[in-house]
């Protein structure tokens, strides 16, 4: 994810894709694809970016598979939600789009399972493209569900941990923590109480704290989101109970939960200039690659550090990895020119002069292993950080399923309830939350 205007809940997204898919059947890969990509045609591109240098990095990438592609024109429409989105698809008809790039990944077992998005394993077999040998395994999981290749990446994003070097400097810490008990050590020595509040905090560490959600924690954990049989394994997987443990301890050492979240009330829009972190409100941040040229573009007073965000104790041999999300691009099922729609599909996630292009225009990770190593790839050294997650093997994403992300949204909820000390039981916690989210999932199927 970049600039673009996105929600900093997985809830929202996931609930709306959830609602609108599971209410119709969107589609049929049934649908024939036997138009010829080689006639004058015209195809229909929607995508969710509005700021304008993302809309212009878009036109210019279409614009150059129009100068190779001279038979096709693309008509290309921006800033759509995925609810305007899948109403089109469940519509159909000469007004739904051909392609769709959508930033919400949670909304892919969906698209997958309902057939709203064709499984592109036949366009990829006609074109010899191995997917294996083009994007590393977290972008091909949360592009695919249940052996349906229905998108593709387009750009990634790697999560990171951001620090204000001047106050490290000032607090005598030399580098960034490798593991959650430095971290915690370090947010410590980085808070200034002042009052019932603070002059500076370490870091936010409640889950709305911007991006601080409970998959973004627990992938540094390592965690296993279901077993062998698809059923929940959040009680099973200790990584989700010492997250939990964790996050709640930090809570309490850097001042309490509602003293927190009444200096989270003073916090500045998670877009604009007045981010917590580029105010010197928080010395530490997590977030993801995008967050590098908006603090620039706000001219923070103090120089910026990025580093990967810390492991579990026990896994400091993994230090470097982070989690992975991105932009997934798919063909409606819809559509009657997916031939055509397969070669913009193609050109804009596979091929790399075309991806590095893309990433470099708004400032993305690129999606596949030879634009990640390409030298024309823009990088200076803060961002270069974010480039090493991406290639991280450890490196883990969230996976799809049938029911849209909702299981996200549940093991979240469960996060707000526990973090405000409402529920005190973690284990008779997590125990409900996961026969809550096989109780969703059984109901999506």
């Amino acid at each position: 994810m970049s600039t673009r205007t996105r929600t900093t809940a997985v809830a929202l997204a996931a609930t709306a894709a959830m609602s609108l898919l599971a209410s119709a059947c969107t589609g049929s890969n049934d649908t024939a694809a036997n138009d010829d990509p080689k006639a004058g045609t015209t195809i229909t591109f929607w995508h969710g970016w509005s700021a304008p240098s993302e809309v212009k990095a878009i036109q210019d990438n279409v614009a150059r598979f129009e100068k190779e592609h001279a038979n096709i024109k693309v008509k290309v429409v921006g800033n759509m939600t995925d609810d305007k989105t899948n109403q089109a698809l469940r519509a159909g008809g000469s007004n739904a789009p051909d392609v769709v790039a959508s930033f919400t990944t949670d909304s892919v077992g969906k698209f997958c399972a309902s057939g709203a998005f064709v499984d592109l394993k036949p366009f990829l077999e006609k074109s010899k493209i191995d997917p294996a040998k083009v994007f590393h395994k977290p972008l091909l999981d949360y592009t695919q569900f249940d052996g349906n290749q229905c998108s593709l990446p387009l750009l990634n994003d790697a999560y990171g941990l951001y620090y204000n070097k001047d106050a490290f400097e000032e607090a005598g810490i030399t580098a960034p923590p490798k593991t959650w008990s430095e971290f915690e050590k370090v947010a410590e020595k980085l808070t200034k109480p002042q009052g019932d509040s603070y002059s500076q905090l370490g870091f936010m560490p409640n889950y709305h704290g911007y991006e601080t959600t409970p998959m973004h924690y627990v992938s540094q954990w390592g965690p296993t989101y279901f077993d062998a049989e698809g059923k929940s394994n959040i009680v099973k997987d200790p990584a989700f109970s010492e997250m939990l443990t964790f996050q709640k301890g930090l809570v309490e050492k850097l001042g309490g939960f509602t003293k927190l979240e009444k200096y989270r009330s003073t916090f500045g829009d998670e877009w604009g200039a007045k981010h917590p972190f580029h105010t010197g409100q928080v010395a530490m941040q997590l977030d993801g690659e995008w967050r590098l040229g908006m603090a620039k573009d706000a001219k923070v007073k103090f120089e910026i550090g990025t580093a990967p965000l810390p492991v579990a104790d026990d896994e400091a041999a993994d230090y470097g990895k982070g989690y992975l999300s991105g932009t997934i691009m798919g063909i409606a099922s819809t559509s009657k020119k997916q031939n055509a729609a397969w070669e913009l599909v193609k050109y804009m996630t596979t091929d790399t002069d075309a991806v590095v292009a893309f990433a470099n225009g708004i400032h993305n990770v690129p999606s596949t292993i030879e634009a990640l190593q390409s030298p024309q790839l823009k990088i200076d050294p803060e961002f270069k950080t974010f480039i090493d997650i991406a290639q991280h093997p450890r490196s883990s994403t969230t996976p799809a399923n049938v029911d849209g992300g909702a299981y996200q949204v549940t093991f979240q909820d469960f996060g707000y309830q526990y973090e405000a000390g409402k529920v005190s039981d973690l284990k008779a916690g997590l125990e409900k939350t996961a026969r809550q989210i096989d109780t969703d999932i059984a109901k999506a199927k």
